[in-house]
């Protein structure tokens, strides 16, 4: 792999088959070749992420929050294969909210490479549900119903980089604010929602286009039918989102959700800033008190029962998501890649293929995991392993 020539050589994901990649100055596929060599080395799609929290011991939502930061989660989340993530503010005070978003869009500018692998900003919270179950980890003092004036403020302060926004659509009125969200070219997803199937139904007509999370963020018992659930599996227009790291949800529901949404399924990591970190008892945002089980588990201290984010990276979901034999690993990695793109309407992601981005990694498959070579964002190398 010769890092100063704009080409690579390894096996497609998908078709096994070896390939070279070349690409040009402006960061753009240029052609796919039959290739040669013996190294069993991989090329797959970048991996876009559409919901992170942190990682590593960087959260992106504690204040006092840095450019700092957000620049070093980039730089871990590269090392993992992402090449396109949307740093995941959650819900707390107006004031909070503000201060975040405008720090990460300072980062955005300070570091170019940084501003072009945060595809956006997605805010989840703080107009969901406040029953105990749907609201999950979030702060009750601060969830409060759609306001329109609000969210212009902190889209400001963003400059203009909040992408996806996550609500529940029971609120009075919400309907309206779903229709002025996406005319402002906004995705909207649906979670942490204790919505009745009517008001599901009039969500996804007014524009919602995600199920966040689906599965979770949920009472703990529901209404055999009809639920929130069923009827966001039902509704074709929704891509469903799933956190696939064993514990979010069972294999048996994974099973199903893919049944049902087909090539609408996303793998999101839904990762707080633990994520990397050895086994204990933390304090964060979100949640207060909580514990990490030394197998990756994160629950709320005062209720085990309730989960508090995941601790696993999204490259880490792929791997497990495949060994599952709920599905191939071609089809895993699109969740995290192809169909992540195709749900935000991002033409340009189009994978690999001839004049799309240059987002790719390389990688080895090995005993206990994938490990990622290099990865490569917009045609420049932004990572590679060492030895």
């Amino acid at each position: 792999m010769d890092s100063q020539r704009c080409v690579r050589t390894g096996l497609h994901y998908a078709s096994e088959e070896r390939i070279q990649v070349t690409w040009s100055p402006d960061g753009r596929i240029d052609s796919l070749l039959p290739g040669e060599g013996e190294e069993t080395i991989w090329i797959a799609p970048g991996l876009i992420d559409l919901q992170i929290n942190g990682g590593y011991g960087y959260d992106l939502n504690s204040l006092p929050l840095t450019t700092d930061t957000v620049i070093q989660v980039t730089r871990r989340l590269w090392e993992k294969g992402v090449t396109l993530y949307y740093p995941t503010v959650i819900t707390n005070g107006d004031d909070e909210i503000e201060q975040i978003l405008r720090v990460i869009d300072a980062a955005c500018l300070e570091d170019e490479r940084v501003g072009s692998t945060i595809g956006g900003v997605h805010v989840e919270g703080p107009f969901i549900s406040s029953e105990e179950g749907p609201r999950g980890a979030h702060d009750s003092r601060f969830i409060k119903a759609p306001d329109w004036g609000l969210f212009t403020r902190w889209q400001a302060a963003s400059g203009n980089r909040i992408r996806i926004l996550t609500l529940s659509p029971e609120w009075p009125n919400a309907a309206d604010f779903i229709r002025k969200c996406v005319a402002s070219g906004m995705v909207v997803s649906i979670g942490h929602t204790a919505a009745t199937p009517a008001q599901i139904r009039e969500a996804v007509a007014a524009g919602a286009t995600i199920s966040t999370h689906l599965g979770n963020g949920a009472h703990l018992t529901l209404p055999r039918h009809p639920n929130y659930i069923w009827e966001q599996l039902a509704q074709d227009q929704l891509w469903a989102g799933m956190i696939a790291d064993g514990y979010h949800l069972p294999d048996s529901v994974i099973k199903v959700i893919l049944r049902a949404k087909l090539t609408k399924t996303l793998l999101v990591s839904d990762a707080v800033y633990l994520s990397g970190m050895p086994p204990g008892e933390y304090e964060t945002h979100i949640g207060g008190d909580v514990i990490l089980t030394p197998e990756g588990r994160l629950h709320l201290a005062r209720k085990p029962e309730l989960l508090a984010g995941s601790a696993m990276m999204l490259l880490e979901a792929v791997q497990r998501l495949a060994e599952s034999g709920l599905c191939s690993f071609p089809e895993a990695w699109d969740m995290a890649s192809m169909l992540p793109a195709q749900a935000m309407g991002l033409t340009d992601y189009d994978g690999l293929k001839r004049g799309a981005r240059a987002d790719f990694v390389l990688l080895e498959k090995r005993e206990g995991g994938l490990r990622v070579l290099e990865t490569v964002k917009g045609g420049h190398s932004v990572y590679r392993a060492e030895g």
